[in-house]
């Protein structure tokens, strides 16, 4: 049974994509200095650790993390200190770019960043918990209605996320020469670690 609101939820989801977050900065990052194919990898762990969340969500696990503070707060710490360690690592890897301005990120290992990042965001469980369930009829089967609107939401971001490594993957073709590429990565690696910073600073009460 489809949701009633279903609509709703899908234009709610797209308004809180669009805005600003982690994975928006860590996506333009990666495509916009690695290049598309590393970004849609990126992209595509990143859809599983929301959809990882979202079930686990339909389960009751998210709702119990957001009501324990020692796990809320755990998780929110290993997220910010996993996007810090990504803009450092970024900034180092401005040092080993090629001749083509370029340092060559494997899929697979943009893949695995892009699920970790995902799953140590505790404001994805709480967006599971807190908005989601509004959107439901409380009178259908909750769990179905609940894994049909976490793959709803996982689409809607998938395809917005996707949206960004196009555009950001543009720049990859200005970053030929080596000293832009080192001032664009690292400008890039700073403004990921300023992202880190207000998401510390936006979750602190959620």
């Amino acid at each position: 049974m489809w949701p009633a609101g279903l609509p709703a939820f899908v234009l709610a989801s797209t308004l809180i994509e669009l805005t600003p977050g982690p994975n928006m900065a860590w996506l333009a990052l990666v495509a916009a200095t690695e290049g598309r194919r590393p970004g849609y990898a990126a992209v595509a762990g990143v859809a599983l650790g929301l959809s990882v969340i979202g079930t686990a969500a339909a389960f009751g696990l998210a709702a119990m993390i957001a009501a324990t503070p020692v796990l809320f707060q755990a998780l929110r710490w290993g997220g910010v200190l996993y996007l810090l360690w990504l803009a450092s690592d970024g900034w180092r890897d401005a040092a080993n770019v090629d001749g083509n301005g370029h340092h060559g990120i494997a899929p697979s290992r943009a893949f695995r960043r892009g699920l970790v990042t995902n799953l140590l965001n505790p404001k994805a469980a709480v967006f599971y918990v807190a908005v989601l369930p509004g959107f439901t009829d409380p009178g259908a089967p909750v769990l179905g209605e609940t894994l049909i609107l976490t793959a709803a939401y996982v689409a809607v971001a998938t395809l917005i996320h996707a949206g960004i490594v196009t555009l950001a993957g543009s720049a990859n073709a200005l970053l030929g020469d080596p000293d832009r590429s080192r001032s664009i990565r690292r400008l890039l690696s700073v403004s990921l670690a300023l992202v880190a910073l207000w998401f510390f600073w936006s979750s602190r009460a959620a």
